[in-house]
């Protein structure tokens, strides 16, 4: 069993730990990508935006001016681009004429609709232009216009952080982040490799990456419920183990507790059993005179009582553990007392001192388990007092829920480790092998479950200097 536990824990422990380094490497690529991403988004719009000055230049009159005619020897249309103004002042204005094979609509002059046509496919070519991060001279001031444009170009940190922020939002990374540009700054942290976001690239490089709040977080936040579950499977697996191990434990106790009530009980019922048999073979065998064998019978008698008596109190320990019984009497606890006290002769057989105030004191229970009950725990006082003038303190106290009966003792004492336990059915203080004091571990279970159908309450304390101290709590009416 111990080692289905320990490979079960193994194997949950082994399995966060291969998710966490799957989620950590996910995290990382995640990371790279969505900056990858985002980088070319950024460059796509800054190219866009080139094109459209681009487009802005061809539409300005004053700074191209665009013609066409069909003077050449296929008689097509060809579009001529000339600088508007010279870009260099002691030369003429450079120009550049061209044909684009799908326009077949021959013009003598230039159209608003051609002059569109022939704006959108230099758009085109430039736009191809840029992809590949150059550009061409179609004229001289084009061509200077759309290289400075060109280089002063720059990453837009603005528009790259909301492409970002959007990118890892696809992969469900929703964290706070900081993009860096500066080769010489420190960051602590993990951080995503660096991109080239220059418009010239790979021939110019302008590094930009990402610094984001460690993995480690970002695993124990998005999955913090799989880890707790999976640890909550640890501890109800860890916990049904130690229940297990505990239930056997105390399987094994009260199999050991068994074994020494039958132990005790064997020999509490072969003493009487001997004495019957011995008994009753002398009276078989000898022709004793009357009054002989009046003393022997009185000894079969007696210890028939006793047999018969130990019979009893098995079979009511075994009624409480299925049936109930009846609380519907009125007991009077002084009386009570008194008749037990009488019966007990406990004022024969021991020092004694009874206190109480009370006239009377009337309970709602039932007499008979009360009263045997309180018998079993002064029979306990004097039958394991060992001094040399054995005491026992009867004290009994009106309180606002009920009564309180105090019995006292000055025996040996219950060692507090056994203070717990002595309730318990079967249970009695170790004494090895030794079996001087008849019992068989019934008496204070017994007395506890009677308290205990009544309501009421019963503690066991030291009494000082030596000895032992019952209080019984028992309810009103």
């Amino acid at each position: 069993m111990s080692i289905c536990v320990l490979g079960i824990t193994g194997l949950q422990l082994y399995w966060n730990y291969q998710n966490y380094q799957v989620v950590v490497a996910n995290f990382r690529k995640d990371a790279d990508i969505a900056l990858d991403k985002a980088v070319d988004e950024e460059i796509k719009l800054r190219r866009k935006q080139i094109v459209l000055i681009f487009k802005g230049w061809l539409a300005d009159s004053t700074i191209m001016k665009i013609t066409c005619d069909t003077a050449n020897r296929e008689h097509q249309t060809a579009f001529t681009l000339k600088d508007a103004v010279p870009y260099y002042p002691n030369e003429k204005a450079d120009q550049r004429t061209v044909s684009i094979s799908n326009f077949k609509e021959k013009l003598g002059k230039i159209t608003p609709k051609a002059k569109q046509v022939i704006i959108n496919h230099f758009a085109m070519i430039v736009q191809d232009d840029l992809r590949d991060g150059t550009t061409f001279y179609y004229t001289q001031g084009i061509g200077h216009r759309l290289e400075k444009v060109f280089e002063n170009s720059r990453l837009n940190i603005i528009n790259l952080e909301a492409l970002f922020e959007k990118e890892l939002q696809k992969k469900n990374i929703s964290q706070a982040f900081k993009l860096i540009t500066k080769e010489h700054v420190k960051v602590a942290g993990f951080t995503t490799h660096k991109v080239n976001a220059a418009l010239r690239r790979p021939y110019k490089k302008e590094m930009v990456w990402a610094k984001l709040e460690t993995p480690n977080q970002y695993y124990f936040r998005e999955m913090k419920w799989l880890i707790i579950s999976s640890f909550l499977l640890i501890g109800i697996t860890l916990f049904c183990f130690y229940y297990t191990i505990k239930t056997l434990f105390n399987q094994y106790k009260l199999v050991a507790i068994k074994n020494q009530f039958i132990s005790n009980m064997t020999h509490e019922i072969n003493t009487p059993l001997s004495s019957i048999q011995v008994t009753t073979e002398a009276l078989q065998q000898f022709n004793f005179d009357e009054e002989t064998k009046a003393k022997y019978l009185d000894i079969i008698l007696y210890q028939t009582k006793k047999l018969n008596g130990l019979s009893e109190e098995i079979l009511e320990n075994a009624k409480l553990e299925t049936l109930a019984f009846k609380r519907d009497q009125e007991v009077d606890i002084v009386q009570l007392l008194a008749t037990l006290i009488q019966d007990l002769k406990l004022e024969e057989r021991v020092i004694l001192n009874y206190q109480s105030n009370l006239v009377n004191a009337i309970l709602k229970g039932n007499k008979s388990h009360l009263s045997r009950s309180i018998a079993n725990v002064l029979e306990n006082a004097f039958k394991y007092n060992t001094a040399h003038s054995p005491t026992i303190d009867i004290e009994l106290q009106e309180t606002n829920k009920g009564f309180k009966i105090t019995i006292s003792d000055n025996g040996p004492g219950i060692a507090n480790e056994f203070k717990d336990k002595i309730f318990d059915q079967f249970y009695r203080i170790p004494t090895g092998n030794v079996h001087d004091i008849k019992g068989y571990g019934l008496g204070l279970s017994y007395v506890k479950k009677i308290i205990s159908q009544h309501h009421g309450s019963i503690r066991v304390s030291d009494n000082q200097p030596r000895g032992t101290i019952f209080s019984i709590n028992l309810p009103k009416l």
